[in-house]
């Protein structure tokens, strides 16, 4: 995939498919040991320890619309491919997390592309899932969280096609800033 917020989105959906209504999806950039650290975490249904060694193989599904699960392994090939690592844990009826890094320098990093959308995928998937959203630049962070939203909006649904529009700009704005914010 051409952006590592691709990378998010499909395994977020994967989450869904394993009925989480929690996913917390942090992203750190570290400049200063030159690290992009990828972590996503549910609580969803879990893996037993067989499916966790054989949910990496790209020929390995639950879908029953392709017979090819790509996103897990070719994540782990993105990060592997840029001097990184790929872990996924997982505990039945607990839930699954999955770390992966990046060196961020290195010359195939993908960007991270346009996470606004992929935090507004996940929220049309369904209003009832809470997103954590922490973005980690050195010493700057910016954290979304749906369930302080929906509270702020006091009613109003998160899938208004409003709030949509304002969601995406407050949180494109918020990851801009905190990168900006290297260079003053």
């Amino acid at each position: 995939m051409k952006e590592l917020s691709l990378h998010i989105l499909d395994i977020a959906e994967n989450s869904v498919r394993a009925d989480a209504n929690s996913i917390k999806i942090n992203i750190n950039e570290d400049t200063k040991k030159d690290l992009f650290t990828i972590i996503i975490e549910d609580n969803g249904k879990g893996m037993d320890e067989e499916t966790i060694k054989i949910v990496e193989d790209p020929f390995y599904t639950t879908r029953t619309t392709r017979k090819v699960g790509m996103g897990i392994s070719l994540l782990k090939v993105a990060a592997i491919r840029c001097e990184g690592s790929f872990k996924i844990t997982s505990e039945l009826k607990i839930g699954t997390k999955v770390v992966c890094s990046f060196k961020n320098s290195h010359i195939d990093r993908a960007p991270l592309g346009n996470i606004a959308e992929t935090i507004i995928a996940l929220i049309n998937k369904s209003e009832k899932l809470d997103i954590i959203y922490t973005h980690r630049v050195d010493d700057k962070v910016f954290e979304f969280n749906t369930r302080e939203i929906a509270k702020m909006l006091d009613g109003v649904s998160l899938n208004n096609p409003d709030v949509l529009m304002w969601l995406i700009d407050y949180i494109k704005e918020n990851v801009n800033s905190i990168h900006s914010m290297l260079n003053t």
